[in-house]
């Protein structure tokens, strides 16, 4: 008979029955009653009375009984801690039975009860398990010391047992190795600045060799903590490459993506010009095609980290396109993904094919699936030219089915397929306005708005249609508002005479009769630009617009890098950082890829940063313009402003200059008609101009107080790195560092012309971030910049801009601005060009902050073989404003207490301990506190900075 009927009992004084077959001397009635209980628990019958009958069964060599006992313990121990110590000795017992199995089994149990009272007792045994000579024991013991840490960390460290980890991951039995290695990461990922696994090729080597022997979460375990080792070289990277592509041909499709996400980390070193970089790529198709052959729910997790290798490495996958067809079969969400990933592959080699099948699923039966098929077709012809005449006639075709959501889907992708190719196939429009009534999609409806506004001129009855629209306008949604009015202003410019009355009424139901802010925003503007000048608005609004590029919707670079990081996990499903989605965001270390070795640095020189950028601070290049968070186009990039010097010292560079030189003067030349003599532009305050001056400019140099001032406060400024390489940016090649200079921040910029044109017209705008810097001036080049020369600018900051925060929280999002085109980068900025001046803290006031601050916003770092003494490292640390407040000596040990502000008005405290190490080195322990622990890594990251440079 099954263990069903321990369920089905309804007696009503069970508990009392219960106690007395509990204490009964027969020992199979005794585990009949325990069996009872578990069951009685597990439906949520409150047991707990029965504590002490219970424990009393635990002295048995039954191990089935034992187990039972022990599960019950484990229940209820929390809420009945004084009765768990009972069970105390018989733990102790347990761990020194001759019997291994019994022995883990105490082991696990003490491990997961989860009183403090308890844990005290359980450090002996746990000693005696780690130390085990059966290997079961031993990898039991290795989980157990994890539990251990979560429940009281403070006392594992005490005792030792990191250490004793640590050993494990040389022990013989390879199991014992994962395991150790789990707890270790585990224990690493809730201290992120421990650097606990502590790994070089040495510890390496052992974890390679136990991978071949260990079970499939073992081998899952181990290949995570590979992927967070960066290799000395590219020959060491290769080396680990090696050893570990057998895993991709494992049954078990965890342990193939975990050595998929070692390899693509690793190949990041491997020069493209090797031999065995062609073969790691041909040997990574193989096991990500078999993947799509498991279940549904285990294709689609492939199929989101495949869309992140095609975006990293198309190259892996361009001849697999046949696997990506999507079957009758599959579940919707498996079709959408793989349409997505068919696009990302489509090349000129496989078109056609591409094609094929796209026209054959816009005839499918599911909507969604139909309607992702047809917007693909318009990707294809976005992305590869050479078909796109081939789209557009079967988009048209698609438009002859007349089927309502087909023939709409279709109107929007043809929308895109004009911008991207003016003047080649308005000959369809007319076939786009027969379909006019049937459109009832706000976004459908919005692009054949455009369509009929920007080819006005080509459409006789273009005032009738929009007219059309028109009569129904306050029911519109705001993008069909929006459009509308935009492409009534386009035809009013292009047939004056017949449509005034038109553009009077949509202005004055935009801007009269509308509750929406944008709307009336927009209708304002028009407005203002036809009533005063509207050869200038002609400019404005029918200038040529820039093409749209290829692929829109790829996740930009440094988020994509941080992505590879963690394939496998849920943050390769969701395609977002763990900080995004992972509660408190506690142990969430952001990763990155490793930076290119030397040897492999000759293939792509402009990609890298010089020798002296301090390694993981490459910042990267953005690039397309739809990519920026804060939409870098829809800010004000002014032209170098050139008024007279007003008194005060900050530039509003966000100032509402509607028409006077804003961007659309970025994209050409200033049309006559802008800033006229109605238009007055609103003043904006300058900085003298030495503030923006070039360093180094002769005479001037006597009189420019920014120059040389660095050397009395003597904040550590780092060497200038390459933010945008010329390559990215038509021949303007961008090197920059940041600086604090006696309570005034700059961005030290050298600008050097790669191009065979002279540049002129610089301008620059920060995107909102985090901290609220902004450019405090105009980016001043006094003289065009010609072919091969460089200039050096000192750009001064403020902190009062827009604040956003950014991820990693010292982002900055910059668009260079010069005659050629609009530029954008993003950098990281050393967060102490952030500490204030007078952040020294009265010591009572810091004593009352540190207790004030909860503990759980202390975070822990070490900052190894720093070459300095506590004298220096205080001295050191000041010039960079954080000021030691008080010093003690503890054991022989310095410890500093120390304070910092940043520009915001966030207080960092800082605990330094120093710990003599050689003679000439010490290690630090570096505890930092603060109301917004999200700062303390950087803070910690400028320290490391500031002491080791």
């Amino acid at each position: 008979m099954t263990d069903s009927k321990y369920f089905t009992t309804t007696k009503k004084g069970e508990i009392f029955e219960l106690k007395a077959e509990l204490n009964s001397d027969k020992k199979e009635k005794k585990k009949e009653a325990v069996k009872k209980v578990i069951a009685s628990m597990t439906v949520g019958k409150d047991v707990s009375a029965l504590f002490p009958d219970v424990v009393n069964c635990m002295q048995t060599d039954n191990l089935e009984l034992k187990k039972l006992v022990y599960l019950y313990l484990m229940n209820y121990a929390k809420s009945q801690p004084d009765m768990a110590i009972m069970a105390v000795n018989t733990f102790v017992k347990d761990c020194e039975d001759p019997n291994p199995l019994i022995r883990a089994l105490a082991v696990r149990t003490m491990g997961c009860i989860r009183v403090d009272k308890i844990t005290e007792y359980l450090c002996e045994p746990l000693r005696k398990c780690l130390k085990d000579e059966d290997p079961y024991v031993r990898k039991t013991a290795a989980v157990c010391v994890a539990k251990l840490h979560d429940i009281n960390a403070q006392l594992v460290e005490d005792q030792g047992f990191l250490d004793t980890l640590k050993d494990l991951i040389s022990d013989s039995n390879p199991m014992v190795v994962a395991n150790a290695v789990a707890a270790l990461s585990e224990i690493a990922e809730s201290h992120p600045s421990s650097n606990l696994l502590d790994l070089n090729p040495q510890s390496i080597n052992k974890l390679l060799t136990a991978l071949n022997e260990c079970t499939e979460w073992g081998q899952i375990f181990i290949l995570d903590c590979l992927a967070n080792y960066t290799p000395k070289d590219d020959r060491e990277a290769q080396s680990i490459c090696e050893r570990v592509t057998p895993r991709l041909s494992h049954a078990n499709s965890a342990v193939v993506l975990s050595a998929v996400k070692v390899l693509m980390k690793f190949m990041e070193m491997l020069s493209k010009d090797l031999d065995y970089y062609g073969t790691l790529l041909k040997k990574l198709a193989p096991p990500l095609v078999t993947l799509l052959s498991a279940e549904p729910e285990l294709q689609y997790v492939a199929l989101r980290n495949i869309n992140l290798i095609v975006q990293k490495r198309p190259e892996i996958l361009k001849h697999e396109m046949k696997v990506f067809f999507v079957k009758y079969n599959d579940p919707i969400y498996v079709k959408l993904e793989k349409l997505d990933i068919m696009i990302r592959l489509a090349s000129q080699a496989n078109i056609a094919q591409v094609l094929a099948e796209l026209k054959e699923y816009a005839t499918e039966v599911d909507v969604d699936f139909v309607r992702k098929a047809v917007r693909a077709i318009g990707r294809c012809a976005i992305k590869v030219e050479q078909s796109a005449e081939r789209c557009v006639s079967t988009l048209l075709d698609l438009i002859q089915t007349k089927v309502n959501y087909v023939v709409q889907e279709a109107i929007v992708v043809i929308k895109d397929i004009f911008r991207k190719y003016p003047n080649k196939y308005e000959s369809v429009i007319a076939t786009l306005c027969e379909n006019l009534d049937s459109l009832d999609e706000p976004e459908a409806r919005a692009a054949m708005i455009w369509i009929v506004g920007e080819y006005a001129e080509r459409i006789d009855n273009a005032d009738e249609l929009l007219e059309g629209f028109l009569e129904g306008f306050h029911d519109e949604s705001t993008q069909v508002q929006l459009q509308l009015l935009t492409a009534i202003v386009k035809l009013f410019l292009k047939k004056p005479t017949e449509t005034q009355e038109l553009v009077q009424q949509v202005l004055s139901l935009a801007t009269q009769d509308s509750d929406n802010p944008d709307l009336r925003d927009r209708g304002y503007i028009y407005w203002r630009l036809l009533s005063t000048d509207p050869v200038a608005a002609k400019e404005v609004v029918l200038a040529e617009k820039p093409l749209i590029s290829e692929e829109t919707d790829l996740i930009e670079p440094t988020l994509l890098d941080e992505l590879i990081c963690y394939i496998g996990t849920l943050a390769s499903v969701y395609h977002k950082p763990p900080s995004a989605f992972v509660e408190g965001g506690r142990g969430v270390v952001h990763k990155s890829l490793p930076p290119r070795t030397a040897s492999s640095e000759s293939t792509e020189s402009p990609e890298t940063a010089p020798a002296g950028a301090p390694p993981g601070e490459q910042p990267d290049v953005i690039p397309a313009q739809g990519d920026l968070l804060g939409d870098l186009l829809n800010l004000d990039l002014g032209p170098p402003v050139s008024s007279p010097p007003l008194a005060t010292t900050s530039v509003q560079m966000g100032a509402v200059d509607l028409l006077g030189g804003g961007l659309d003067s970025l994209m050409g030349d200033e049309p006559e008609g802008i800033g006229g003599p109605n238009f007055v532009a609103p003043p904006a305050a300058t900085v003298p101009a030495s503030l923006g001056a070039p360093i180094g400019g002769g005479l001037s140099d006597l009189f420019d107080l920014t120059s040389g001032v660095g050397t009395l406060s003597g904040s550590y400024v780092a060497p200038k790195a390459v933010w945008l390489p010329a390559m990215k940016a038509k021949g303007l090649e961008i090197l920059g560092t940041f600086t604090r200079q006696v309570g005034s921040i700059s961005m030290d910029l050298q600008l050097t012309n790669k191009a065979l044109q002279v540049m002129t017209d610089f301008a620059i705008q920060f995107n909102r971030n985090s901290f609220g810097l902004a450019p405090a001036a105009p980016l001043q080049v006094h003289a065009p910049l010609s072919p091969n020369q460089t200039v050096e600018i000192s750009l001064p900051l403020n902190t009062v801009g827009s604040v956003m925060k950014m991820e990693p929280l010292n982002n900055l999002q910059v668009a260079v601005k010069n005659n050629i085109d609009v530029f954008y980068f993003s950098t990281l900025y050393p967060l102490h060009i952030l500490f204030v001046e007078d952040g020294k803290m009265d010591r009572q006031m810091f004593l009352a902050t540190w207790k004030d601050i909860p503990n759980e916003n202390e975070a822990q770092f070490q900052i190894r073989d720093c070459p300095l003494n506590a004298e220096a490292v205080s001295s050191k640390l000041q010039s960079s404003n954080i000021f030691t407040i008080a010093k003690r000596n503890v054991e022989g040990q310095d410890m500093l207490y120390q304070s910092l502000k940043l520009t915001n008005g966030i207080w960092v405290l800082a605990e330094l301990r120093i710990q003599p190490g050689n003679p000439s080195f010490t290690d630090l322990e570096l505890s930092l506190k603060c109301r917004a622990p999200e700062v303390s890594q950087h803070v910690y990251q400028a320290y490391e900075t500031i002491l080791k440079n």
